[in-house]
């Protein structure tokens, strides 16, 4: 059996490469322009690398009894780790996957299919904004937010508008969650938390205590609904991980959100460039 080779395309934002993991024979890391992007297991889709993703499960795994089937949206696609792991744990679930970089998703189409059928994965090559705002009202349980431009989440995707958006698709006990990167003095991160608090009465944070203490540039998954979030879940949860998260609630979250704003349309800016080796894989 021949062994797995790198591959490398020209997609719409930058240069992809899928490598595969020298120790499973079906585990490919997808980068784009150096940064890591996803991580999948094509034999083993709940095994989850990264551990932005592994927070973003945990939100996921919260949002109903365990098993049961979901209606969850995806703005960003990359390898499609989630939705992959959404299948496997919650089978019958109704999933759509929204991924501007058509050059990416023929890509991940080609080399990491989805199984037969599609699992319930329905991929739709579009700005993540824009079809958002056509998305029936109150359809989806759950949504995700994962989408970076190279390394930056893009403005249109940060704004009080760009959270409306979002919450008229969700149910009204539904949970919208994103990954978002920043480091101190956090100018980014608080914008995000005020512009989220003005449409979601409960917020959490889940970040590195390292991250967090402004020590280094890193992931935070943000959550919002408009519903308590079972904070107690999330922190024994993301405390097991093998990199231990915090889960910031309450007045802690609102000190760290200080005297920020929420961002309009005509001010929102992207999410800050990470300093040099942050994220980037050689």
């Amino acid at each position: 059996m021949n062994e797995p080779i790198p591959v490398t395309r020209d997609v719409d934002w930058g240069t992809a490469k899928l490598m595969p993991d020298v120790d499973l024979p079906r585990a490919w890391l997808l980068t784009v322009d150096g940064a890591p992007q996803s991580y999948v297991d094509l034999d083993e889709p709940t095994h989850l690398e990264f551990e932005y993703a592994q927070r973003l499960a945990h939100v996921v795994d919260g949002a109903a009894a365990a098993g049961d089937a979901l209606d969850l949206v995806h703005l960003g696609g990359g390898a499609l780790t989630l939705p992959r792991y959404v299948a496997a744990t919650r089978p019958g679930s109704r999933q759509d996957v929204v991924e501007a970089d058509r050059g990416l998703l023929s890509l991940v189409a080609e080399h990491l299919p989805l199984p037969d059928g599609g699992a319930g994965i329905t991929v739709h090559g579009a700005d993540a904004r824009a079809w958002l705002e056509s998305a029936p009202a109150r359809s989806a349980d759950v949504l995700i937010a994962d989408v970076f431009g190279g390394s930056r989440v893009p403005a249109h995707l940060t704004s009080i508008e760009y959270a409306h958006a979002a919450e008229r698709v969700l149910r009204r006990d539904g949970v919208y969650a994103a990954n978002l990167a920043d480091g101190a003095p956090f100018s980014f991160l608080r914008s995000q938390l005020a512009t989220f608090a003005a449409v979601f009465e409960e917020l959490a944070l889940i970040a590195e205590p390292a991250v967090l203490r402004g020590r280094r540039f890193g992931n935070a998954v943000l959550v919002a609904s408009h519903e308590e979030i079972d904070v107690a879940l999330l922190a024994r949860r993301t405390a097991a991980d093998a990199f231990p998260a915090r889960v910031e609630h309450g007045a802690a979250l609102a000190r760290l959100m200080g005297d920020a704003h929420p961002v309009r349309d005509e001010e929102a800016v992207p999410s800050p460039e990470p300093p040099d080796g942050a994220f980037r894989i050689g």
